[in-house]
């Protein structure tokens, strides 16, 4: 029941972050694209911190540390693949994105019903394995999905829809992560093993998020001091990663 109670209250916290769109309405290109430079920076410390502090750790205590454990953890990387692949979800924080993407705004927003889904339901399995786990993996996903959102919305208004719409759109969208969280741990309840794979799973789609849409974003900034910045921010979001280690 704590863990159905935590995981419901984090998702739903995560649900919010679909909000934050409007508040870049007012906002010069200029502006968003600075940032969510340094957004996209702490979301990748987040991310690989939460895999190499939190997940990686709990998975091969779990489970061993043995080829299986491996394996789970390149079927989460083959998983975020195919979300990618075949649901035309990007992980887009760059105008160019919206150009890319107007013709499927609506196909935009059903990958990113399942993406949330996907992303309630490993913040509800990390709860079942323990508190501190799932608070670290819930700041993980909350800190990726602000640039996350701010990109959707964009995308949105850009294909046609109108900002109100969008944002209402977008929120019901994010809700997804509840009703994944709520399955995961009605899963975990009666499956024994279904929260031990969910994590070397996690910790797969982490590492694929971070090192294939989010680092190969931040190489386009070169200007030197911006650089610098990016990677203190990084160390940032590893940081808060290891000062909620257990």
């Amino acid at each position: 029941m704590d863990a159905l109670v935590y995981a419901v209250l984090s998702t739903f916290l995560v649900s919010l972050v679909s909000l934050v769109g409007i508040f870049t309405l007012h906002l010069k290109k200029e502006k968003i694209q600075s940032i969510l430079l340094f957004l996209v920076s702490l979301s990748v410390g987040a991310l690989l911190g939460d895999t190499f502090i939190h997940l990686l750790p709990e998975a091969f205590g779990s489970l061993g540390i043995n080829l299986t454990t491996s394996l789970l953890v390149i079927g989460g990387m083959l998983i975020f693949f195919v979300l990618e692949k075949f649901l035309r979800w990007r992980h887009c924080h760059d105008e160019k994105c919206r150009e890319h993407l107007k013709p499927v705004a609506v196909m935009n927003l059903v990958g990113d019903f399942v993406h949330n889904l996907i992303d309630g339901m490993l913040i509800g399995a990390s709860y079942i394995v323990s508190i501190p786990l799932g608070i670290a993996t819930t700041l993980a996903v909350l800190l990726h999905e602000i640039p996350q959102e701010i990109g959707d919305f964009g995308v949105l208004v850009h294909g046609g829809f109108e900002p109100k719409k969008a944002l209402v759109f977008n929120f019901l969208s994010g809700t997804a992560a509840v009703l994944g969280a709520i399955i995961s741990v009605w899963l975990g309840s009666g499956v024994s093993w279904f929260s031990q794979a969910l994590i070397p799973i996690t910790a797969g789609g982490f590492l694929y998020i971070a090192g294939s849409d989010l680092i190969p974003e931040l190489h386009h900034e070169t200007n030197y001091k911006k650089s610098i910045l990016q990677f203190l921010f990084i160390i940032l979001g590893i940081v808060a990663m290891l000062l909620i280690a257990d």
